[in-house]
Parts: structure tokens; C-alpha cells; sequence
């Protein structure tokens, strides 16, 4: 069906391509900032690990640099500039924001569909950033990135994939030259020499950009119900996992080492929970035999399922999210770490 769809490929890709070329001629303008401003983006639809890589850097910049991360805010339902705050949902400023915000209290938090109009806003609020972090803006060259970090998945590299509807990418496979590094995300534990040398030998990096590998590391689950309160999740056998986000495999992986059984149901990225939802997810889970089960969720999940209206239904049932970091391999760690200080220092 999808080699059926490849004239629809072949238009998108003439009308990127043209799009980037006016943009590389100077007939689209894009504005640069003096305030080190580092873009975090990929070439897929998603599933990449852009929010973890947005939080690294938080950790990495925001005990020297006063930090602010700048979102599309994609799924809310409001217009226009926010700056996050306590009384905001989901819905007022986006699921991956949102999460930002609840979980660094020393760095501002902004959504803006116009990243120019929004990285203005920001340097004209009280006691303004001293760095910006542009969260999926690697497709909004309206701003000119002072530092560019394209993001692949080790197991779904873009180099291998095609544009949409034919493949799962957004942008063309020549936008990656703009990048100034390339991390391979979600890479085994363990990399050899060789299988990097396979990777690079994929993607062909330009002399000026530097190749890192990344991976994920799970964290301890934190309660989240009423209910999970109650439990010692070691105790777990069966879990039910319920997500809404681009690419699961790797989380999938993790829980089958975790417990006897596993069970999955999982909606659109960035999906709105709706009181049907919450009773199917019941359902299912009630449904699931044994007595010692719990429910999986993510952070980004929790984002939207704490604002709902009918959250209470969950009061007795044990549900925990998964918090998880980014953690580059001992070859890549300082390297990476010097390439985000040495540009912010120096500009």
C-alpha cells in the first residue's frame, strides 16, 4: 500500500526540497539570536527521544546558565505565547511542556507556534534566559539555530527511511547537513566499534559533525493512583502497560524483564484521554488475570491523564509511571557535554 502511495512522496519531497532551497538562497529569511539557542529535533514523525534529550540538557546547563525551553506546545488547545505556570493544563500548554515545567522549577517554560515571535517574548520577561532550548523546532527555519541537534533512532535511522506517506519521515534526508550533531538514540547498552562503524557507514556524517550514541535508562516507578500507594510493586507480576506516545519497543523491552506478563494498550501520541478510555482501560485491566498487577504508564502520559476529568475512576486501581534519563556511552559522554558548554561559553 505505501509503494502505492510513492507519487505522493515524490510531491512532498519537491515541495520541501524547494522550501529548503529558498531558505539556503536567502529568499526565506531566517532570524538568528544572539543568546545561545540550541535546537533539539529529528526527521521522523516521532519516537526519537527529543523530551528526555530536552531534559539532559536541563540538567547539564541549568545549575550555571538560567534556562529556558521553548515548545510548539503541540495538542493544546490555546494560541499564541505562554509562559507556563501553576494553573495551567495539558491543554493550555502541551503534554511535553508541561512535563518540563513540574518537573525543573529553576527554568522558564514557554509555548510559541512562531518560535521567533516566542524566543522574542522570552528575552523581554523578567530576568530573562541566559540560553534557550528550542524543543522540535529542527523543521522551523524561520530561526536560525545557533546550534543544531538532529536526533535518530538507533533501530529506525532516517538514512534508511523514506519520506511520508511512503516511510515515517517529515523532512528530507538532505536536511540532516544542517545538523551540527547527529545523537543516535535508544542504542543497545553496549556498542562495539563495529556496529558504530555500521551506523556512520548509514548516515555519512559531514566532516564538521560529530556523531554521539545515546540510551535510556529507567529510573524507579513512582506511584501515581490512590491505590499504588498501597502496593510494593516488586510484588507485580502482570502489568498493563498504557500509552500514548510514538514508539514503545524499547519500553516494551524493559517490562518483559520486569514481569510474567505484559499487556499494552496504546493510543496516538500527544492523545486527549477521554472517560471511554479510562473505562476501557479498566476494563482491560480487570479483565487481566491474577491479583498482583498494576498498571504502566509514562511521564508524558501522566501529563494528560492527571487534568482529566475523570481521573478519580483510577482511585482504586495501582497505576505507576516509569520516569526515564538519557545516558551517552563512556566514549560519548564529556565529548557531548564540551560540544553544548564550549558553544554556550562562546557565545
Amino acid at each position: 500500500m505505501r509503494k502505492l502511495l510513492l507519487p505522493i512522496s515524490m510531491l512532498c519531497y519537491c515541495v520541501l526540497y524547494i522550501r529548503h532551497k529558498f531558505y539556503d538562497w536567502g529568499l526565506l529569511n531566517s532570524k538568528s539570536y544572539d543568546i545561545p539557542n540550541i535546537c533539539v529535533g529529528n526527521l521522523n514523525l516521532g519516537g526519537t527521544g527529543k523530551t528526555p534529550h530536552i531534559e539532559y540538557l536541563i540538567n547539564l546547563l541549568s545549575e550555571e546558565f538560567n534556562i529556558a525551553v521553548l515548545s510548539r506546545g503541540y495538542g493544546r488547545k490555546t494560541k499564541g505565547y505562554l509562559l507556563a505556570n501553576v494553573n495551567h493544563s495539558h491543554n493550555d500548554i502541551g503534554d511535553e511542556p508541561l512535563q518540563y515545567f513540574k518537573k525543573f522549577d529553576k527554568i522558564k517554560v514557554a509555548v510559541d507556534e512562531n518560535r521567533c515571535e516566542g524566543v522574542e517574548k522570552l528575552l523581554q520577561e523578567e530576568n530573562p534566559p541566559q540560553v534557550i532550548l528550542l524543543d522540535d523546532a529542527y523543521q522551523h527555519r524561520k530561526i536560525k539555530a545557533g546550534l543544531n541537534i538532529l536526533l535518530t533512532d538507533y533501530y529506525n535511522l532516517y538514512s534508511t527511511n523514506n519520506l511520508v506517506p511512503t516511510g515515517n519521515l517529515r523532512d528530507i534526508k538532505r536536511a540532516a547537513k544542517r545538523a551540527d550533531i547527529i545523537v543516535v538514540t535508544k542504542s543497545p547498552n553496549v556498542i562495539t566499534p563495529y556496529y558504530r562503524k555500521d551506523v556512520e557507514d548509514s548516515l555519512k556524517p559531514l566532516p564538521h559533525q560529530k556523531v554521539f550514541y545515546s540510551y535510556i535508562e529507567y529510573l524507579d516507578f513512582k506511584p501515581f493512583s490512590k491505590a499504588s500507594f498501597d502496593i510494593d510493586i516488586k510484588e507485580a507480576k502482570t502489568a498493563l502497560l498504557l500509552c500514548g506516545i510514538a514508539n514503545t519497543y524499547s519500553l516494551e523491552d524493559f517490562l518483559k524483564r520486569k514481569y510474567n506478563t505484559i499487556s499494552k494498550i496504546q493510543f496516538n501520541d500527544h492523545h486527549d484521554f477521554t472517560e471511554k478510555d479510562i473505562d476501557m482501560v479498566i476494563e482491560k485491566y480487570n479483565d487481566m488475570i491474577g491479583k498482583n498487577k498494576v498498571i504502566i504508564t509514562t511521564e508524558k502520559d501522566a501529563m494528560r491523564l492527571i487534568n482529566s476529568s475523570f481521573i478519580n475512576k483510577f482511585d482504586n486501581i495501582p497505576i505507576f509511571t516509569l520516569p526515564i534519563k538519557i545516558k551517552f556511552h563512556k566514549d560519548d559522554d564529556s565529548s557531548f557535554n564540551d560540544e553544548i558548554f564550549n558553544y554556550v561559553k562562546k557565545n
